[in-house]
């Protein structure tokens, strides 16, 4: 049974406890990475035999074989991938950044150039889970941002192939190369480059903790998105809350896994008990029961506040993943959010809208890091580069001016590089 507790009795960080137990990874990893980074295609194939129990030649994934697999996904899903993917591309397509020039000045061009990222890596969990949602919401922020090439790592089937509906979502997203390699070896691929797989520039996507950590050993040799730890939701609601609403929408968070949390704040005792009711009801109708109950007992909580206005402080000291504010003027609350990674408004707006199909992406910023990072986005694709024109009579009237900087910083030779133009004008 879930916990109801009165605000105040437990600090913040007990409320959303946060701890996990961690994984003896680091130095597997950091063996897995240098051995890719040494043997490539070689030690690529070893590992897909050793950890995933398929026997592969080579780890491209060729035209013949989407084709064949997007033959047998049910033309009805197809259909649903496709209107998701239109609704993700018409929300990300606002994010497009742009270039800008600015004239200061006579004689003095400032400006910033918007530049898509060459190639980038997208991982996405394979094995026996697939999740064709974290195709689309990888791979097209990407394309929109312009990026020349989408290559996507995916761990096979023992049987060699990948889930159909994997491919599916891939194609449709406009992912240009998809390769059979799953683990802290794709992650090494996609960094250093092998034989068949091309380096990349960024690697997104979600995985184990083996992926987890190897993308936080290579981060700086490219770049990562995040290092996404369990999935949370914090749900904001008042009295007139539907019970089995409420509890449907924390399992649905629950059963992630056994380190998901689901916090429930209110101000009504009355929707706190009923809730907690209505979650034994529901688990017992879950498929994953036994990993969304370990979530509901031992990392998930209802809070009891005086009023929504606490509530709301508690959720912006938590920062949680995905926040929903289930009143009746939602839009009233919206401004007092500071720390969220998506908020889902009103009643009718259950986070497993975000997870598939409303628009907004389904990456976010876990652990608390929503303080001060945000949702996957086109922004993530593009790097900018500034740039500066001056014009000899335009540097003339600073000359002196930066020259007592650089000295004043002790760098005579910045100061000699503008001054010597002003001399050769004597």
């Amino acid at each position: 049974m879930i916990r109801i507790i009165e605000y105040g009795t437990l600090s913040n960080e007990e409320i959303f406890d946060r701890t996990i137990q961690p994984v003896e990874v680091e130095g597997a990893v950091k063996d897995i990475l240098l051995d890719v980074r040494q043997r490539g295609d070689e030690a690529l194939l070893e590992y897909t035999r050793r950890f995933d129990g398929a026997v592969l030649t080579e780890l491209l994934v060729k035209k013949e074989e989407i084709d064949e697999a997007i033959c047998g996904v049910d033309p009805g899903f197809l259909r649903i991938l496709e209107r998701a993917a239109e609704r993700i591309r018409a929300y990300h397509e606002h994010q497009r950044q742009s270039s800008y020039w600015i004239t200061q000045e006579e004689g003095v061009i400032l400006g910033q150039k918007a530049v898509p990222l060459d190639r980038v890596g997208l991982y996405v969990p394979g094995g026996t889970a697939a999740y064709p949602s974290t195709v689309l919401m990888g791979a097209i922020p990407a394309k929109i941002a312009g990026c020349r090439e989408i290559i996507m790592a995916t761990p096979p089937a023992p049987d060699g192939r990948i889930a159909p509906v994997i491919l599916a979502a891939a194609r449709v997203a406009g992912v240009d190369r998809i390769y059979k390699m799953g683990g802290a070896q794709a992650v090494a691929a996609m960094t250093y480059g092998t034989q068949s797989i091309p380096g990349v520039d960024k690697i997104v996507g979600p995985g184990n903790a083996y992926v987890a950590e190897a993308k936080k050993q290579v981060n700086g040799i490219v770049a990562i998105d995040m290092i996404a730890g369990p999935s949370e939701i914090l749900i904001i609601a008042d009295g007139e809350s539907d019970p089995a609403h409420v509890a449907a929408d924390m399992l649905s968070q629950a059963e992630h896994d056994r380190l998901a949390s689901a916090i429930l704040v209110t101000d009504s005792r009355d929707l706190a008990i009923a809730v907690a009711a209505q979650l034994e009801i529901q688990l017992s109708m879950l498929p994953r029961e036994a990993i969304a109950r370990y979530a509901i007992e031992n990392n998930s909580k209802i809070i009891l506040t005086r009023d929504l206005k606490e509530a709301m402080d508690i959720s912006n000291a938590i920062a949680p993943e995905h926040l929903e504010l289930c009143v009746d003027q939602p839009f009233d609350y919206l401004n007092l959010v500071r720390h969220a990674g998506s908020v889902f408004l009103g009643r009718n707006c259950p986070e497993a809208l975000g997870d598939y199909f409303a628009g907004p992406n389904h990456t976010l910023p876990t652990g608390g890091t929503a303080r001060f990072s945000s949702p996957l986005s086109v922004h993530d694709f593009v790097k900018r580069i500034q740039f500066s024109y001056y014009s000899r009579e335009a540097l003339r009237d600073v000359a002196q001016d930066v020259a007592r900087f650089a000295e004043e910083e002790g760098l005579s030779a910045h100061a000699r590089s503008v001054l010597i133009r002003m001399e050769e004008e004597q």
